[in-house]
């Protein structure tokens, strides 16, 4: 039984709750629905956090900024061909900072998603996202980017406007920045197309979100052939928010309530704001080279080096 078959199980003793009248049997379902909480929906698998990362109730980009930010102004375009409403961007005030924010946007219902093309963005998004980038790097202010793809758009319109080169290209300026750069994954990280947008000195993730280099199920494909493979795919991944604190790939991780932050939006807002806020503050004495420095020996840190012994081919190639 996954997450989104418990969460089923976990509504239906909700539903019963609201019906009824009886304090006795008001808190004997209360405790009935705490006891399941405590039992079903703590020990998740890697898939069901792949599950809650997608879920349709899940908190978007803008829903975020509409509850962490003030005052949030929205900028469009990319001065050279369109709007991408996959990629929302402006600036808003946090705890006495006025930062730029950028976001990848889902919709929540199909016509949003068609609107947005489920988040994927096409290179106008990376380069509107790469213009306020470098408009706050010009005012001083430090950027917040808010990641949910499940990657970069990979149609052939895409490829012609050079989706690959607008990806590259955030990437190298984002790392010559001397502002602070704080990343968030709130749903899915996919691949470059959440890199694009997500080379921070600091990386936080949702308890709940994923980050990885492809989907599970593209995973399994290649992997294995086989993309009803999904679910033993995302074990393997280590595409989890514990997995990547493990491997020091992220900074921290902000928890989410029992089941999945689309159940109570508001204390996963006032989680990530206290993030940020606590963030923000730590490089307000920092100069713009401490900044850029800390961010490129972040990057230099991950992982590690192992030279190839090649006397261990002897014999084996000829």
């Amino acid at each position: 039984m996954n997450i989104l078959d418990k969460e089923k199980k976990l509504e239906a003793l909700e539903k019963e709750l609201s019906r009824l009248d009886d304090e006795d049997s008001i808190q004997d379902i209360r405790i009935k629905i705490e006891d399941y909480k405590r039992r079903a929906m703590r020990n998740l698998t890697a898939w069901d956090r792949v599950l809650l990362a997608r879920h349709k109730k899940r908190p978007t980009a803008k829903d975020v900024i509409d509850n962490v930010f003030n005052d949030f102004i929205e900028l469009h375009g990319d001065r050279n061909y369109g709007d991408d409403k996959a990629i929302i961007g402006g600036i808003g005030k946090i705890g006495g900072h006025v930062v730029t924010v950028i976001g990848e946007q889902k919709g929540k219902t199909t016509e949003e998603n068609i609107q947005c093309n489920f988040a994927m963005p096409h290179p106008e998004g990376y380069r509107k996202a790469l213009r306020l980038m470098r408009q706050a790097q010009k005012f001083n202010r430090p950027i917040v980017t808010l990641i949910d793809t499940p990657g970069a758009f990979p149609g052939i319109g895409a490829e012609a406007r050079g989706q690959s080169e607008a990806i590259a290209k955030n990437l190298y300026e984002m790392s010559q920045f001397g502002v602070p750069i704080l990343a968030v994954i709130i749903g899915e990280g996919g691949s470059g197309g959440a890199l694009a947008i997500g080379m921070g000195n600091q990386v936080f993730m949702l308890e709940n979100s994923i980050y990885s280099i492809l989907s599970p199920e593209g995973y399994a494909s290649i992997l294995w052939k086989d993309s009803s493979l999904a679910e033993e795919a995302a074990e393997s991944m280590k595409l989890t928010s514990y997995d990547l604190k493990e491997l020091d790939i992220i900074d921290a991780i902000i928890p989410e309530p029992v089941g999945g932050a689309h159940r109570e939006p508001p204390k996963v807002y006032r989680a990530i704001q206290s993030t940020l806020i606590q963030a923000l503050a730590y490089y307000d004495q920092q100069s713009p080279y401490e900044i850029k420095t800390g961010r490129y020996a972040k990057y230099r840190n991950i992982g590690f080096f192992q030279r190839f012994n090649y006397d261990n081919l002897k014999g084996v190639v000829k």
